[in-house]
């Protein structure tokens, strides 16, 4: 468990201009969840980050890992604690003069650990992370996703309780961003870790996150579960979450409508639905569509005819659905 008690960092302290960083966050990481930490430019994520792990002393506030109050600690005592928080930084960060195995193995050779008992950790995470036969390779030799995944395994070597990822997809693939997401969560699942998955890439959160944070001016001005936020049509945070779908046009004699997804209770064959009770075809126009946690969300365009636009947004409204009328009757009705 991780957990920020109005956690504060002015830089500028005693000068005519300080500057307030971050303004009291308060946030909670429970064991076996992954808390995304999304903002904008210059909102924080950094300093929070480098907070979190102590790199950076915060000016007030608490940083507590397992009911221990890290931010109160001396140094030497620190140095231990810090152990509990494994950190994958943007781009890995790898020495470029290091194989990835001497990489993984730099926390283990400044705790003292034995060469016998390195050798044979650093091979189990390097396997864990799908890299076994990349022990022997310089970063230069691996791509992106890989060195990414080598810092996964330096920052679970010494067995932490908390893992923090600071931007650590920034700059990958696809591919291998999908990688590096399936192995977040499979390393969460499998040691229980509390994970704070700092990003200003939306589309990740809603494949990894349980809950969100939106860091704005240094003050977390909003947070919840994702599966509640994608579902409230008054949340900004929720709202940027949701996929878009594309825009259609429609054929003539028919009228274009967005529908919405706003509540955890639409049945799976809606649109069967509406279609057999009306009586009318219902096109699928465009869609983008995602789950979590077992509830839909998204938007979708359909078209249907002329006429019966009123009837559907009518009947989807019944469904626990928000429809729209695109063209120009402009009808709109909210769940």
């Amino acid at each position: 468990m991780i957990e920020a008690v109005e956690l504060t960092k002015v830089f500028g302290v005693g000068s005519t201009n300080p500057s307030t960083v971050l303004d009291r966050v308060d946030f909670r990481v429970e064991q076996g969840e992954i808390f995304a930490v999304v903002g904008p430019s210059g909102a924080g994520k950094s300093t929070l980050a480098r907070c979190l792990n102590l790199l950076e002393r915060p000016t007030s506030g608490q940083v507590i890992v397992n009911g221990e109050d890290l931010s109160s600690l001396g140094s030497t005592q620190l140095r231990d604690a810090r152990r509990r928080i494994g950190t994958v930084f943007q781009s890995a960060s790898l020495l470029s003069r290091r194989t990835a195995a001497d990489n993984v193995a730099l926390p283990l050779e400044y705790l003292g650990a034995t060469k016998v008992s390195t050798k044979q950790r650093v091979a189990e995470l390097l396997d864990r992370v799908g890299l076994a036969d990349k022990a022997g390779l310089y970063p230069h030799q691996l791509s992106g996703g890989q060195r990414q995944r080598v810092g996964i395994a330096r920052a679970l070597a010494l067995k932490p309780s908390v893992l923090l990822s600071d931007e650590a997809t920034s700059g990958l693939d696809p591919a291998a961003t999908d990688t590096f997401l399936r192995l977040l969560t499979e390393v969460r699942d499998d040691l229980g870790l509390a994970v704070v998955f700092i990003t200003h890439e939306m589309d990740t959160i809603v494949r990894v996150a349980d809950t969100v944070g939106r860091l704005d001016g240094g003050s977390l001005v909003e947070r919840g579960r994702v599966a509640d936020l994608v579902l409230d049509p008054e949340s900004p945070l929720g709202q940027s979450l949701r996929p878009r779908g594309p825009s259609a046009d429609t054929a003539s004699g028919q009228s274009a409508i967005s529908v919405i997804y706003n509540s955890a209770t639409v049945p799976a064959d809606w649109l069967t639905r509406i279609g057999g009770n009306l009586g009318i075809p219902i096109a699928v126009l465009g869609a983008s569509v995602q789950t979590v946690d077992g509830v839909s969300f998204g938007d979708l365009t359909v078209s249907v005819p002329i006429g019966h636009a009123a009837s559907f947004v009518g009947s989807a409204q019944e469904l626990g659905i928000t429809a729209r009328v695109l063209d120009r009757h402009q009808v709109e009705v909210a769940a």
